[in-house]
């Protein structure tokens, strides 16, 4: 949504004096990367935002929509309940509903080994609470006009559901008969109809459920009125953010054989019949890879492998697990693997490929670059399309009102216009 500006201009709105440290150092420790300073400085609690407090087109209300995960191994039931039974992720075809609880019960005791074994359940809640509200203070500073900021999550499989965090909006003072402004700010930077497309659904469900049906929003006075960003897959600051990442890994190589060491970009596959309806997810990928190494200037080969295939249809190739395998038996074992479309540490990272990928090459050369979790420029960077898009006027991005060329869905079709149609609202803010 914020590919209007050059590198040169990315950071235009934010002053670096005004902008707050990650996490303050600790008078025991050296670093604020210690993991307890760390642990304070994001336990900041943000106060409910209520429509009496309002700037000229404030309050607004900042939605970061993701996948989601189990913070506990209680809820990994639940969890793979949910997943199984959502066919735009899993297609599982008319016994969808028979099909989807019975493969989720019998993956759930290994699923729940495997977060036991990255440490009891999944960080996303806790990157996701962290990014969005630290780019909120940003945007309070940047986007004034637009303050206060209040930053929600919004999971399409674990807790905070869809359900809650519309129902903790209408608490807060958002809609209800008072309006206000709401931002769908997708943290898949690559839009699929199968996950960002599967969290819209979500949403304009509950709205309508919760605020009145209505293809357009008009029918329902003082209801939120949403925008989306819905795609951001070469933002410069996602690609410079990505990028660093890349060469403090590079870093830890001698120096001599630093330029042969292969990058293996990996991104969560799609099944193929997601794939051959039209979903614009795996071009969107390859434009994300390309820009990053456009920013690295090609200094290394490099691939692009697809991880996470459940279930024996056809899924996008080839496996992450499998190019790791193939390139050690060939004699190239010093690969850096580098989650592509992800923006935070969650199980695919910290157990599928740190625990699986890397643990079965063994050989020390397999690396992984770390995840963009508390990277400063990647907050900067989302604060940059937020702020691009709350002044654009737009209500979603010219591709999301263009369904697949194989799109059979109904609600697809009625969710896409509702959303568009909301920007007829914005233009009177």
């Amino acid at each position: 949504m914020a590919l209007r500006n050059p590198m040169s201009q990315l950071y235009k709105h934010v002053s670096t004096s005004c902008i707050p440290k990650v996490a303050a150092t600790c008078t025991q420790h050296a670093t604020s990367k210690h993991p307890r300073c760390q642990m304070r400085s994001m336990a900041t609690v943000v106060p409910p935002v209520t429509q009496d407090a309002t700037s000229s087109k404030g309050p607004t209300a900042m939605v970061f929509m993701n996948m989601g995960g189990p913070s506990t191994t209680d809820e990994v039931g639940d969890f793979l309940s949910r997943l199984f039974a959502d066919a735009d992720l899993i297609p599982l075809g008319r016994l969808q509903s028979y099909i989807g609880p019975l493969i989720s019960s019998r993956r759930t005791p290994k699923i729940k080994k495997q977060y036991a074994a990255i440490g009891g359940g999944s960080p996303i809640r806790k990157w996701s609470e962290y990014q969005s509200s630290e780019m909120c203070k940003l945007l309070d500073q940047i986007s004034p006009e637009t303050a206060p900021h209040k930053p929600y999550v919004a999971f399409r499989y674990a807790n905070p559901l869809t359900e809650e965090m519309y129902t903790n909006l209408l608490k807060d003072g958002f809609g209800g008969g008072k309006g206000g402004r709401a931002v769908a700010f997708t943290q898949y930077p690559q839009y699929s109809c199968s996950t960002t497309g599967s969290s819209l659904n979500e949403l304009w469900k509950w709205r309508n459920r919760l605020e009145g049906k209505g293809a357009t929003g008009l029918d329902s006075a003082g209801s939120i009125t949403w925008s989306v960003i819905d795609r951001w897959p070469v933002h410069p600051g996602l690609v410079e953010a990505f990028a660093q990442n890349v060469e403090t890994q590079l870093a830890t190589y001698p120096e001599e054989s630093r330029k042969d060491v292969v990058l293996l970009f990996s991104a969560h596959s799609l099944p193929m019949s997601v794939v051959n309806r039209g979903d614009t997810y795996p071009a969107e990928v390859g434009a994300t890879v390309y820009a990053v190494m456009q920013r690295l200037g090609f200094s290394n080969p490099y691939r692009l492998c697809w991880q996470s295939q459940v279930g024996p249809s056809a899924w996008l190739g080839a496996q992450t697990s499998d190019t790791v395998q193939q390139y050690v038996k060939k004699g190239q074992t010093d690969l850096i693997l580098i989650p592509i479309a992800f923006t935070s540490d969650h199980i695919e990272t910290l157990f599928e490929l740190d625990q699986e990928v890397i643990h079965e090459a063994g050989h020390p050369g397999v690396k992984r670059a770390e995840s963009l979790n508390d990277s400063r420029v990647f907050i900067e960077a989302l604060a940059d399309v937020a702020v691009n898009h709350l002044r654009s006027g737009e209500s979603c991005s010219r591709q999301m009102g263009l369904r697949c060329q194989g799109c059979k869905s109904e609600r697809c079709l009625e969710q896409k216009k509702f959303f568009v149609s909301q920007e007829n609202l914005l233009s009177v803010r």
